[in-house]
C-alpha cells in the first residue's frame, strides 16, 4: 500500500507540474532564447534526444563536475562541507539516539519514517523519469521527454561518484554501529563490502544526493512552476530525517551528498553549460551554520540556500 501510494503521488506530481507549466507559460514565447536549455518555447528542442543520450553525456558530466569542483574559488565551499561534516560527526551519537528512540516508539513513527526514507531509494527517481518520458512520447512534448532523460542522467552520474566515495570511506550505518558515531574503514576489503554492505556504505548519502538532483533537474526545466523547489526541498528534508530515524544514515552523511546532488542536477539540466562562478550570485549554493540552544542541550542548525 505504501509503494502504491508513493507511485500515485509522484505520477500526480509529474502531471501537475506539466499541466501547471502549460497554464503559466507566457503566450508570447518568441522572446525566450532558443539556445537556452531551460527557458525555451515548449517543444523547441536543442538537439534531438535519444534514449541513449543520457549515457553519452555521463562522461561529460563527470568531467564538468571535476572541473567545477576542484578550482581555487571552490576552496571555501569544500572547507564549509568539511567543517560541517566534521561537526555533525561529533554530534551523530547525540542526534541518532533520540531519533532511534522515536522510531521505535510507535508503529506510526516507524511507518512514516520508512515511507519518507523510501523517496531516495532510486525507484522514485526512475519512476518520475519514466512518467516524464512517457508523457513526452505520448504527447510529443520535448521538454517533458528531456526532463525524464536528464533525471536518469543526473541520478546515474551522481550515483557513480557517491558509490566510489562509499567504497573509499567505508562508514557504518547507525543501525549496525560498533562505535557511538560509526566506524570508518578506509578502503575496505571489497569482498567484505559486498557481503556486509551496511557496515561500509553510509557516507556520503546517495539518497539525499539523487533526491536533490531530481528536484534540481525538474525545477530547472520548469522554472515557471515555482512550487517545485520548495516542495522538493521539504520532501528531501523529510527523506533525510526518515533515514536517520530508521538507522540508514547519520546527519553527517548529508552535506557532501547535497553538494553532489545540486551540482550534478544543474549540470544535467544545462547541457549547454551553466555558470557556477561567484559573480552570478544565483547558482552558487550558500551554507549557514547557526547555534541552537534548547532544554535538551546545545547544537547547530545547517541551512543550505540555493
Amino acid at each position: 500500500m505504501m509503494k502504491l501510494f508513493g507511485c500515485i503521488f509522484f505520477f500526480s506530481l509529474t502531471l501537475a507540474s506539466i499541466s501547471f507549466s502549460r497554464q503559466t507559460l507566457a503566450p508570447d514565447s518568441s522572446s525566450i532564447a532558443r539556445d537556452d536549455p531551460v527557458r525555451r518555447p515548449l517543444n523547441t528542442p536543442l538537439k534531438p534526444i535519444r534514449w541513449y543520450t543520457m549515457f553519452e553525456r555521463m562522461p561529460y558530466d563527470w568531467g564538468r563536475w571535476a572541473d567545477l569542483s576542484f578550482r581555487k574559488d571552490k576552496v571555501e565551499a569544500w572547507a564549509w562541507i568539511t567543517a560541517l561534516s566534521t561537526a555533525l560527526v561529533l554530534t551523530d551519537d547525540d542526534t541518532y539516539t533520540p531519533s532511534d528512540r522515536f522510531y521505535r516508539s510507535s508503529g506510526s513513527a516507524s511507518y512514516w519514517s520508512d515511507f519518507f526514507a523510501g523517496f531516495g531509494d532510486g525507484r522514485t527517481q526512475f519512476a518520475l523519469a519514466g512518467a516524464y518520458a512517457v508523457y513526452g512520447v505520448v504527447f510529443d512534448d520535448d521538454r517533458a521527454f528531456r526532463t525524464g532523460s536528464q533525471i536518469v542522467e543526473a541520478v546515474l552520474a551522481s550515483g557513480a561518484v557517491v558509490q566510489l566515495l562509499k567504497h573509499v570511506t567505508g562508514r557504518e550505518s547507525p543501525f549496525v554501529r560498533s562505535t557511538p558515531t560509526g566506524r570508518w574503514s578506509l578502503f575496505p576489503n571489497q569482498i567484505d563490502y559486498s557481503r556486509y554492505v551496511p557496515y561500509f556504505d553510509a557516507f556520503p548519502s546517495g539518497h539525499v544526493c539523487t533526491s536533490l538532483a531530481t528536484v534540481i533537474v525538474i525545477s530547472e526545466n520548469y522554472p515557471e512552476v515555482t512550487w517545485i523547489r520548495p516542495l522538493g526541498y521539504v520532501l528531501t528534508g523529510l527523506l533525510g530525517v526518515g533515514m536517520v530515524n530508521n538507522g540508514i544514515h547519520w546527519y553527517s552523511d548529508y552535506p557532501l551528498g547535497l553538494f553532489l546532488g545540486y551540482y550534478f542536477g544543474m549540470i544535467a539540466a544545462h547541457p549547454g553549460g551553466v555558470d557556477f562562478s561567484e559573480e552570478t550570485g544565483t547558482t552558487q549554493p550558500r551554507f549557514s551554520v547557526l547555534p541552537q540552544l534548547n532544554r535538551g542541550g546545545v547544537g547547530m542548525s545547517l541551512i543550505v540556500s540555493f
